[in-house]
């Protein structure tokens, strides 16, 4: 039965098995072998990540066909108005090197789940953050953060809470969740642990407060 590592990746950790100092990498916080990640999270963002050792279930996660939605918690300098949610909303959004598809896109508060994040984002004393909920299908290179910039609100920091029917709940920052898959694509995988990571020097994982 393959199985399926649901990792809550703290900020600056590289998204990778081998050490590349500076950063902390995968191998840090998996105590699980030969497993890879479906699908990557940026070094500077946070949260859900999907590990697994069986290829058909990387494929099924990963590949575009499937549009398996993601939902990013989404922090990000300033108050958006409602063109601007309205524009991420719509797709269309000219990146460069793509057009956005049609997102989900909200203003909401600070999740209770969040955590402190170290080291914390930069703050400006005369302007405001804002919380949004981003849903996407797409997984384009830093594209939340692209197409926040293009609507005029840069990120500040970027947790991503769910892909698919996976998410961040019940797994604290640095730890993670092993499920066994039934089938590829199953909608409720059975949970059978939550194991705590091996830690190493100044930098590992945070408590949840």
């Amino acid at each position: 039965m393959p199985q399926l590592l649901l990792l809550n990746k703290p900020y600056g950790v590289i998204c990778q098995f081998t050490p590349s100092p500076p950063h902390q990498c995968l191998a840090d916080y998996v105590t699980i072998k030969d497993v890879y990640a479906a699908g990557r999270l940026d070094t500077d963002s946070e949260g859900l990540l999907l590990l697994t050792g069986n290829g058909t279930l990387i494929h099924r996660i990963t590949d575009p066909k499937h549009k398996l939605p993601k939902i990013y918690w989404v922090q990000v300098e300033g108050i958006p108005d409602e063109a601007a949610l309205q524009a991420l909303r719509d797709g269309g959004l000219d990146l460069g090197d793509f057009k956005t598809q049609p997102a989900g896109a909200r203003i909401i508060e600070q999740p209770a789940i969040v955590w402190p994040r170290v080291p914390p984002i930069r703050e400006r004393a005369a302007i405001p953050t804002t919380w949004l909920e981003i849903i996407i299908s797409e997984g384009k290179n830093r594209q939340v953060r692209r197409m926040t910039a293009k609507v005029g609100y840069p990120t500040l920091r970027l947790i991503r809470y769910a892909v698919g029917g996976y998410t961040l709940d019940d797994i604290p920052l640095g730890q993670y969740k092993l499920l066994n898959i039934a089938a590829p694509g199953v909608a409720k995988p059975e949970p059978v642990k939550v194991a705590r990571p091996k830690q190493r020097g100044r930098r590992g994982p945070n408590k949840v407060r």
